[in-house]
């Protein structure tokens, strides 16, 4: 490619340059700042008409001259510049002079189609299709096959929320209000109508943003808590907030570490207890035993993932989380007749 050549060869001029140097440890950092910085003013050319030298020494933080002997380094290089005096005057790769622009390394055009099947599996969205047909011919022989790729990302949910990412990606795509019943922590279930603005993975968990019209403020809903969304034929205009802003606000609002418990599990959960806690301190015990240092949001949720390791597994503290294990033992125990 020209312009990998061309970077390649700023790159030997440098070299060349600091071979007979003593500090060859601080000629070498300051010729990466320098190419880095050769790169990017040769990037904004092709960006941009014209770029006067005041505004690069401003952008890049250098002095005007220094500019100037970067012009003379890109020039030597093999890259035209041409330089027009005045007011209006600045620097412009000679017309006529041809760069090719594709700088994605083959590393670069792998990682963007893993990540582009991956958006795939999860939404079923066929316009994803034409994108991944031509990137994957700009890419050599059988590299583009799901075999040869170094990772392959799978976020296929599970089929009864496949439905619901398909028909609500549309809507989303397409403006529309969305209607659908709710389910709270606690199995309370609320009418909403919102606008929604975007679908996001956290955690392995889906999950749905938008503005609530119910509320009057945005909010976050899980997607498994969703019941028979409909997709309305009313419109809105999508409001000033980015995916960014609204996963902020609720992750600042979402305490994952509210409850701390230290939990003794059983050899024969062993596999489970590493797949599920990969977040947590996990402590092999000489007995064979694990030792975890858990987290939780709630009590409701602590108890909740406990109970699934029925007899492998024992609560050493807190007080309060053991007294309400306790609690749902006496009422499963009362349902079955135990004695």
């Amino acid at each position: 490619m020209a312009f990998i050549r061309h970077a390649e060869g700023l790159a030997q001029y440098f070299r060349e340059h600091i071979e007979s140097g003593n500090d060859q440890e601080g000629l070498r950092e300051a010729l990466r700042v320098k190419l880095d910085r050769l790169l990017a003013i040769t990037m904004t050319l092709l960006n941009q008409p014209r770029v006067s030298a005041t505004e690069l020494a401003e952008r890049f933080e250098v002095s005007q001259r220094t500019i100037y002997r970067d012009m003379e380094s890109i020039n030597q290089a093999g890259i035209p510049i041409v330089s027009f005096p005045g007011a209006d005057g600045g620097y412009e790769i000679m017309p006529g002079f041809r760069i090719d622009k594709q700088i994605l390394s083959l590393d670069d055009f792998t990682s963007i189609y893993a990540a582009l099947r991956g958006a795939r599996s999860a939404t079923d969205s066929s316009d994803i299709d034409g994108i991944l047909e031509r990137i994957g011919a700009l890419m050599p022989g059988n590299v583009n096959s799901a075999g040869s790729l170094p990772i392959d990302l799978d976020f296929t949910p599970p089929p009864n929320e496949r439905g619901k990412i398909k028909s609500l990606v549309q809507a989303i795509k397409g403006l529309h209000i969305v209607h659908f019943r709710y389910l709270d922590n606690k199995g309370t279930e609320t009418e909403r109508r919102i606008e929604p603005m975007g679908l996001f993975l956290k955690g392995y968990v889906w999950y749905l943003y938008g503005y609530c019209l119910t509320r009057s403020d945005f909010r976050v809903f899980r997607l498994s808590r969703i019941l028979e969304p409909m997709i309305l034929t009313d419109t809105f205009v999508r409001r000033p907030y980015t995916l960014q802003d609204v996963e902020k606000e609720f992750m600042s609002k979402a305490n994952f570490t509210k409850v701390r418990a230290v939990l003794r599990f059983q050899p024969s959960v062993k596999t489970r207890v590493r797949d599920e806690f990969g977040y947590d301190p996990i402590t092999a015990e000489q007995d064979g035993s694990l030792s975890v240092i858990a987290h939780y949001s709630s009590i409701e949720r602590a108890v909740q993932n406990i109970l699934s390791y029925s007899s492998g597994v024992k609560v050493l503290e807190p007080p309060e989380l053991i007294a309400e294990l306790k609690r749902h033992i006496r009422q499963m125990a009362a349902i079955y007749e135990v004695d």
